[in-house]
């Protein structure tokens, strides 16, 4: 399940849904809903993947962004995808076509990772 960024620094990338975590909200309860939000889809998470650290800067290498990324991994319950919240498209992809998107950095080995760690839980 891939959403492409609509604004933001990261707008026209292809990554997981996510976002931000509501004041006095869980982690994972944030995942589910912002997959809700960007994508219309429910999920039943299997587990935490990873924390995954994202520094950007810009051309002069000055600091812009820095973020901790609770990468949870589970398995569809329901919906179809349909982009929402900040999303401007949402899609389910195939293994075999992460390639042929323009993904967020380490979005593909976080999927990979993740697709290994459910096959390992079935």
């Amino acid at each position: 399940m891939l959403v492409e960024r609509g604004s933001g620094a990261l707008k026209g990338l292809w990554s997981l849904p996510g976002g931000h975590i509501e004041p006095g909200e869980q982690a994972a309860a944030a995942a589910c809903r912002e997959l809700y939000e960007e994508a219309r889809v429910e999920a039943e998470l299997a587990g935490l993947l990873d924390i995954h650290e994202v520094v950007l800067r810009d051309a002069g290498s000055q600091l812009l962004a820095h973020y901790l990324i609770t990468v949870f991994f589970g398995r569809w319950v329901a919906g179809e995808p349909v982009a929402g919240g900040d999303a401007a498209a949402a899609r389910f992809l195939a293994l075999d076509e992460l390639a042929q998107y323009p993904l967020t950095e380490g979005a593909a080995a976080l999927i990979l990772r993740a697709w290994k760690r459910l096959g390992e839980a079935a």
